[in-house]
């Protein structure tokens, strides 16, 4: 069995709810980024005995929080020692509208899993895109690169919806199977 981690940030809490979904279909150790951007040395030993790491942002202004970026940044030790090469990697986000240029924080995470040296894992879901698609069907916001959810700005975390929190919970799932697979 993969160890895996999702380490993440969340500003108003839908973030943390997806994270939650992700590490329950992983079976996933939780790293939260602090609101000051830092990992304690015990979260950073996590994600180096990791084989998987689902890294998580709340979409602001088009990319990740800049809690997200002081870590990824901070990750260049990890980097300069190779320490992350070929490790399992993935990424989730949410915003609250329904593009809300989402797919370029996902791209910000698979450009940093790949300097990592990373393999980088999709979703692996079809779309719900037919004309009998529900807002709350699995994967209706049709990410292939990873899992995205839409919460509206006035929204709580306890309102979003079920359909975003079992793709994400089924994405994680997916990472940890092909983590224990590359593994074996």
């Amino acid at each position: 069995m993969a160890k895996v981690a999702v380490v993440f940030h969340s500003g108003y809490g839908h973030t943390l709810r997806m994270a939650q979904s992700v590490a329950e279909g992983a079976g996933a150790e939780l790293v939260p980024i602090d609101a000051e951007g830092n990992l304690t040395e015990a979260q950073w030993t996590t994600l180096n005995a990791a084989d998987a790491i689902i890294m998580g942002s709340p979409t602001y202004m088009g990319n990740v929080s800049w809690q997200f970026k002081k870590f990824a940044d901070a990750s260049s030790k990890p980097w300069f020692s190779q320490a992350w090469k070929d490790k399992v990697f993935a990424g989730f986000t949410n915003s609250a509208t329904m593009n809300g240029d989402k797919l370029s924080t996902l791209h910000y995470l698979f450009t940093l899993a790949m300097q990592q040296g990373g393999v980088w894992v999709g979703t692996g879901m079809m779309p719900s895109n037919s004309k009998a698609a529900q807002r709350n069907d699995i994967n209706f916001v049709g990410s292939s690169a990873g899992a995205m959810a839409q919460s509206p700005s006035d929204s709580s975390p306890a309102e979003m919806l079920t359909g975003d929190l079992e793709t994400a919970r089924l994405f994680g799932k997916r990472v940890a199977d092909i983590a224990g697979r590359l593994k074996a």
